[in-house]
């Protein structure tokens, strides 16, 4: 019995230090990470000693980076993955072969064996995926395109561990003979790969539509937890590693339709055990080897860093990226991160590290992990002064409510909220563009910085609640994705959308859309008019070479939908060329129209046109 309240009290004194440090440390400007990290230390054996087998709690941790590169992969399809190969492959290599040669000679310098000076500089270079992932997220760049860039090269850093712990083994002094054991290895490795991809590609959606027939929610997230540790665990087996594993199941289950389920069932565990995991990296870290040793530590902190700072820095300029960005890039990734400590067991286990080296080595990478949010707080200004990105005095999307949720503050939804604001309803609008929110302030309009790609930026920005979703961002590619997170997390709430030529709106139709409308269409009918008005034609003859464009339009439109289903095998109602019920209604839907009046919501044309003349 007292075995198992002194678990209880463990449990306690982790939540309870977590929930009061990331309070206290949020606050005060600190960031999250910071927060947990020194929990951790507090809880540790090192301090108070309540916690005293962090290895034990570290290893279940672990679980949290799992989870969240589940979570990364799930945003990326192929598509986009295939088109991020050139970064991934391209930028990642060349930032871990160029630091990791720097460091081995910073090693060296220092006075460390060859073996040690190559194993303690590539364990350095794989950046912490956990922090910088975290830190991203909590400033809401993960999603934009230097965001991307970051997340391509921490994908590689997390491949790079494979060969990288061949490596060690080799280095080992017992790694004469078993050549052939490791080409096994290195079979079975593909094999496990390979069979990954198999059972994503054929037996993973089949698999969620039975459950979903269930209609059991408890089963589905058993389902998610299922999919997620079942492929890390067959990773891990095969010897590679376990985030990428869950990388590869998100990736394989970023096109399906149950991901944005899949995505709200992961996201509480992933959130709980990755701040489990930066508890579990405060405690590891052992007082007394940092008060034995700690000129040493300190001098291997700062030397490494350093040097990995300047070497991303000068990669980023080297190609063609600004200034913030090389900064930025450079203070988020100049930790060593979590496979470091993958990696330097594996030294010591190949007899390549011994423990007291090893312990060095530990301490260094966690107390650079703790650096890192002090450095990018310190480029901040540096970053503002030099047009980069800066969050300050700007207000994240939380706990928002209202009749509208408007993404996008642009020119197309300032004009479109006027009408809104006019009616005396509430608005919320989230924009990713902090130049633009504090634009909008300067005009009186509160805008939030929240990414409308997400669904937890969505749920936050009170979408569940709103009556009308109006997506106005200038690009269509987020049109896209916000309208497929939109339209299946949230059926019930009416979605409508800024389209761009007539391609774009016979997706957004074939999405479910309530209402889009082409961005130029309204206004070059009226600008059109208004012409035939200036060269003399009757008004009442403009108008109705107005309405013949309109329904010409709508007709071509309607065309073109036809075809789509023709092409995709969807059989017509033929009569009224109406759809079958199982496709979206297309046009707008007049009945689900709140904005418009009794006597426009049979108007011909308000779905947008393009004029043939250009054929927009």
């Amino acid at each position: 019995m007292h075995e198992i309240d002194n678990q209880v009290l463990q449990v306690v004194a982790l939540l309870a230090a977590g929930v009061v440090a990331v309070t206290l440390f949020r606050r005060l400007g600190l960031g999250s990470v910071l927060g947990y990290l020194a929990a951790g230390v507090l809880v540790g054996p090192s301090v108070l000693g309540i916690v005293t087998e962090p290895a034990a709690i570290l290893h279940v941790a672990e679980l949290g980076v799992v989870l969240l590169l589940f979570v990364i992969g799930l945003e990326m399809d192929p598509d986009r993955l295939w088109a991020l190969r050139r970064q991934i492959f391209g930028l990642g290599v060349a930032q871990v072969g160029i630091c990791g040669a720097l460091l081995t000679g910073v090693g060296l310098l220092l006075g460390l064996a060859p073996a040690v000076a190559f194993v303690a500089a590539m364990g350095f270079v794989l950046s912490s995926t956990a922090i910088v992932a975290q830190i991203m997220e909590e400033r809401g760049q993960t999603g934009q395109p230097h965001g991307q860039r970051v997340i391509s090269i921490l994908l590689l850093e997390d491949l790079a561990i494979v060969p990288l712990l061949a490596v060690v083994a080799f280095l080992g002094p017992y790694s004469d003979g078993h050549t052939g054991s490791r080409w096994a290895d290195v079979g079975i490795a593909v094999a496990v790969l390979a069979a990954l991809l198999v059972a994503g590609r054929w037996l993973l959606n089949p698999l969620f539509r039975v459950l979903a027939g269930a209609r059991a929610r408890e089963v589905m997230t058993a389902a998610a937890l299922l999919v997620v540790l079942g492929a890390a665990l067959l990773m891990e087996l095969g010897g590679l590693s376990m985030a990428l594993g869950a990388f590869v199941a998100g990736v394989l289950l970023s096109t399906s339709a149950f991901r944005h389920q899949l995505e709200t069932d992961i996201e509480p565990f992933r959130g709980l055990l990755l701040g489990l995991f930066f508890l579990g990296v405060g405690m590891a870290l052992d007082i007394s080897v940092f008060a034995a040793h700690w000129a040493a530590i300190l001098g291997m902190v700062a030397a490494y860093m350093a040097v990995k700072a300047a070497a991303i820095y000068a990669i980023a300029r080297l190609t063609r990226r600004t200034h913030a960005e090389g900064l930025f890039r450079a203070a988020l990734m100049a930790q060593g991160g979590e496979f470091a400590f993958v990696l330097y067991t594996a030294a010591q286990g190949a007899g390549v590290v011994d423990a007291e080296t090893g312990a060095l080595l530990t301490a260094t990478v966690i107390l650079s992990m703790a650096a890192t949010p002090f450095m990018v707080m310190a480029l901040g200004p540096l970053l503002r002064q030099r047009g980069g990105p800066s969050m300050e005095g700007i207000d994240a999307a939380r706990e928002l409510s209202g009749n509208v949720l408007m993404i996008g503050f642009g020119r197309f939804g300032q004009v479109a909220s006027q009408l809104l604001l006019a009616r005396g309803l509430r608005i919320a609008i989230i924009d990713i563009d902090t130049d633009r929110i504090r634009n909008a302030e300067e005009f009186g309009f509160k805008v939030y910085f929240g990414d409308g790609r997400r669904l937890d930026v969505l749920r936050t920005s009170g979408a569940e609640t709103a009556d009308v979703i109006c997506v106005c961002v200038d690009d269509r590619e987020s049109a896209d994705r916000i309208v497929d997170v939109a339209r299946h997390a949230f059926p019930n709430t009416r979605l409508m959308v800024r389209a761009f030529d007539r391609e774009h709106a016979v997706r957004l139709i074939d999405a479910g859309v309530d209402y889009q409308i082409r961005e130029t269409f309204e206004s070059a009918m009226a600008f059109g008019h208004s012409a035939l008005l200036m060269l003399q034609v009757p008004p009442a003859e403009a108008q109705d070479i107005l309405e013949d464009i309109r329904r010409r339009d709508q007709e071509r439109l309607q065309l073109e939908l036809i075809a789509g289903d023709a092409r995709a095998g969807i059989p017509l109602m033929m009569g009224n060329l109406d759809r079958p019920r199982s496709r979206p209604v297309p046009f707008t839907r007049p009945d689900r129209d709140p904005l418009r009046g009794a006597d426009e919501q049979a108007a011909p044309g308000d779905a947008g046109a393009r004029p043939p003349e250009d054929g927009r």
